[in-house]
């Protein structure tokens, strides 16, 4: 989870077929399972269950967004990643008020659905994060992708932890204490892929400012008595 992670192919911009079909069907899996969840937390009256059927779908746009700008430019790619850090951070504050609510206003979750439910929403991230191990390190674009997932499976492994400790403690602290820790893992993947989209946003503005330099200097008045070039 360190930030000097962006080693290797830490250029890769995604051009390859091999990970537009990853992504692709990393997309299809959490389609399915933004289904799957919301159902479940309907059919249970789970607003956490509802909750993270909300991230899974998230991460569906966020994954349609990283395949619709691949092959474009650098300053297409970096704004994508910002504006998904940005909302990666607006999903973390909303997860800890909604947790904060759903504790002290609606009660104990159930320990029995949030177990059963992690436990395959848990697989499904596994599978998503195995399928993206190759290409976890490269631009802003590429390393959102990688992120989510990780969170998302980060995430499942401490839900079943919260629902643990639910069910031996009987009481809504240990779903409090790991939705805080969630929502601060989100906060800070969402410094790191907005730091990263920062710089290659400037970057990028350097590139195009070094190639304008030469047309405005071609573009200006000959000096009078300079002789132009024959």
């Amino acid at each position: 989870m360190g930030a000097a992670c962006c080693s290797g192919h830490a250029n890769f911009d995604g051009m390859s077929k091999a990970y537009k079909r990853v992504l692709w069907g990393v997309l299809a899996i959490n389609a399915v399972m933004f289904v799957v969840e919301m159902v479940a937390g309907v059919a249970a009256g789970s607003q956490a269950l509802q909750a993270d059927a909300l991230d899974f779908l998230g991460d569906s746009v966020t994954y349609g967004i990283s395949l619709a700008v691949i092959g474009m430019s650098l300053r297409v790619r970096a704004t994508a990643a910002l504006l998904k850090g940005i909302s990666l951070s607006l999903m973390g504050a909303w997860i800890l008020g909604s947790t904060i609510y759903r504790v002290f206003v609606t009660g104990i979750p159930s320990a029995e659905i949030m177990g059963l439910i992690g436990f395959l929403a848990l697989a499904a991230n596994l599978v998503s994060v195995l399928l993206l191990m190759k290409w976890k390190d490269g631009d802003a674009n590429v390393r959102s992708v990688w992120l989510c997932s990780r969170n998302d499976a980060i995430g499942n492994v401490a839900v079943l932890l919260a629902a643990s400790g639910v069910w031996a403690s009987g009481t809504a602290w240990p779903d409090l204490i790991v939705a805080s820790l969630m929502a601060g893992l989100f906060l800070w993947s969402s410094v790191q892929i907005i730091r990263q989209a920062r710089q290659e946003l400037s970057s990028a503005r350097q590139a195009a400012a070094a190639k304008e330099l030469p047309r405005a200097h071609e573009d200006l008045p000959p000096i009078e008595g300079q002789k132009l070039p024959l």
